[in-house]
């Protein structure tokens, strides 16, 4: 089981349970899920941009990415619909507590000049999102081996009922966010 599943159950669960007063267990906010997303807007006119970005996310997350296609045409961006725009990948149970584990104490701390991450980038229902300049910031991604630097959009989706549920939730966690 992984570290931070066994932190939640251990100390975050009754944490939350005796700060916001729950009756009941399954009231409790938990981590659903993780959805990372980038996109690739010069796919267009370079058709192995998508399968590169394919590589390094599946490398990253350890889970097969879906290539996203446009739903409409858009002639200002010369875009067709059906044409491949971008990569995304839903985490789930195991591999999302690897990945959210990974990305606190690992990725995170490696951005330069990181000071914490933003408290306020919460969506009013529970979910958090976080924007990535690089991909270099994981250890699996060799710099050698990439052809351009893509930031990716990561999105923690609760059950948490507001924003404060949430907050406390990630904090407990381990997520570094910013000291106000």
């Amino acid at each position: 089981m992984s570290r931070l599943k066994v932190k939640y159950t251990d100390d975050v669960a009754p944490a939350l349970m005796k700060k916001f007063q729950y009756k009941s267990v399954m009231q409790l906010p938990k981590v659903e899920k993780i959805v990372i997303n980038v996109g690739c807007g010069d796919a267009r006119d370079n058709a192995k941009a998508i399968d590169a970005v394919v590589r390094d996310i599946s490398t990253i997350t350890g889970q097969k990415a879906v290539v996203t296609k446009a739903r409409k045409s858009v002639a200002n961006f010369k875009l067709r619909e059906g044409m491949a725009v971008g990569v995304k990948v839903t985490l789930r149970h195991d591999k999302m507590w690897e990945f959210l584990d990974r990305l606190f104490n690992v990725a995170l701390p490696r951005v330069r000049d990181f000071r914490g991450i933003s408290a306020n980038s919460f969506d009013g229902r529970g979910n958090y999102a976080l924007g990535i300049k690089e991909q270099l910031i994981f250890p699996e991604i060799d710099y050698d081996k990439i052809e351009k630097i893509r930031g990716m959009d990561i999105v923690v989706c609760t059950t948490a009922n507001t924003d404060e549920e949430a907050r406390e939730l990630l904090q407990l966690l381990g997520a570094p966010f910013i000291q106000a």
